[in-house]
């Protein structure tokens, strides 16, 4: 039996991180939300002119209101939830976020954008 074409021989894995309001998230002042909002953007702006942060904005429609959007860091998982853990918006309390690799199909992706690499290729094991 042959191997499934549709199945890639390599995986180019990138670092995820989703943004999500958590159920407890402390009640702000229209004006705090609205700084706070200010220093969210700011920082993640900061990440993307230093380069590690790649793609990155917030979700529109979608099944359930608490996922506010998603970043694709161009770093580990453990790096992405240092810096995620900085972000002033989780700081505040009012983010949670969640890190994982997300393995897609190699050469299906691509960030023009980047100046260093952004996935590591991966073989899935025998």
């Amino acid at each position: 039996m042959g191997r499934d074409p549709h199945i890639p021989d390599a995986f180019d894995v990138v670092t995820v991180v989703v943004l999500r309001r958590p159920a407890d998230a402390p009640a702000m002042s229209d004006t705090a939300l609205d700084t706070l909002q200010a220093e969210h953007l700011a920082y993640r702006a900061e990440l993307v002119r230093g380069g590690v942060l790649v793609a990155n904005g917030p979700f529109g429609e979608q099944s359930d209101e608490a996922y506010r959007g998603m970043s694709i860091f161009a770093c580990g998982p453990a790096e992405a939830a240092r810096l995620s853990e900085a972000d002033p918006s989780v700081v505040a309390g009012r983010l949670v976020y969640d890190v994982m690799e997300w393995w897609v199909a190699a050469g299906t992706l691509a960030f023009p954008a980047a100046s260093t690499p952004v996935a590591t290729r991966r073989s899935l094991p025998d």
